[in-house]
């Protein structure tokens, strides 16, 4: 089939949409299925499929303050967290077909290979869809770092950030009934209103790299396929 605006794409996804449906917590195979399912119509495409995915279904270092952990060890349990969600994605993919392959930031070579930039980039060349996880491997970076990241190094067209609204508002609609949904926005506009499209470091990076972001609600029907294929679909950044 033919592809649309992009051909190599980034998609970030948060860990919670792979988690319990009213939570957002733990893994929930329903969930995992449903979202594996919507990567390999994406695979059928032709597209050229990087994904990083977060793992605050697991552990966030924001809700788990009060357990006393020391915020390096708890953002490496974090980093652990994403490979988790990683691996059992790479399963629920794999199981319908196209070979997947996750790399990581930390060393873990039972489970995934090493992020290197120039084997992940010739796994995309060869229809392979690629997990990164494990972050940056550093801490005190998101996983919107990490995504934004490893799309410049992979020279990706697009970060498709998937999340639970459909685009980027003046507020957060879902508390301000009034807030007012961007169609387009430029780097500047975003900065400039504290939109927070990604946290700073990420979209600092995605500004002066001129990587483009699309957020939209990956819960609409075939959403992801239509932000890969270049529809009006969210916001786009650029």
């Amino acid at each position: 089939m033919k592809t649309g605006a992009f051909k190599r794409i980034m998609l970030k996804i948060s860990g919670e949409v792979i988690g319990n449906r009213r939570t957002g917590e733990g893994i929930d195979t329903a969930s995992l299925n449903k979202i594996a399912k919507e990567i390999v119509n994406l695979h059928k495409h032709k597209f050229q499929i990087a994904i990083t995915i977060g793992g605050g279904n697991l552990w966030r270092y924001r809700d788990t303050k009060e357990a006393g952990i020391e915020r390096t060890t708890s953002d490496y349990m974090g980093m652990m967290a994403t490979i988790m969600n990683g691996v059992a994605l790479q399963s629920a993919i794999e199981r319908l077909g196209p070979a997947c392959r996750v790399a990581t930031a930390l060393d873990l070579p039972q489970i995934a290979e090493p992020y290197i930039r120039r084997r992940a980039v010739r796994h995309l060349e060869k229809r392979r869809i690629v997990i990164c996880a494990g972050g940056t491997g550093n801490p005190y970076f998101t996983t919107d770092t990490a995504a934004a990241l490893r799309a410049v190094e992979m020279d990706c067209d697009v970060i498709l950030k998937a999340t639970k609204v459909d685009g980027v508002y003046t507020a957060d609609p879902e508390k301000v009934k009034t807030a007012k949904k961007y169609t387009t926005l430029s780097y500047n506009e975003a900065i400039e209103k504290n939109l927070k499209v990604m946290d700073q470091t990420a979209f600092s990076l995605c500004r002066e790299s001129k990587m483009k972001i699309v957020v939209f609600n990956m819960h609409k029907k075939d959403a992801i396929l239509d932000a890969a294929m270049g529809k009006k679909v969210g916001t786009l950044v650029s």
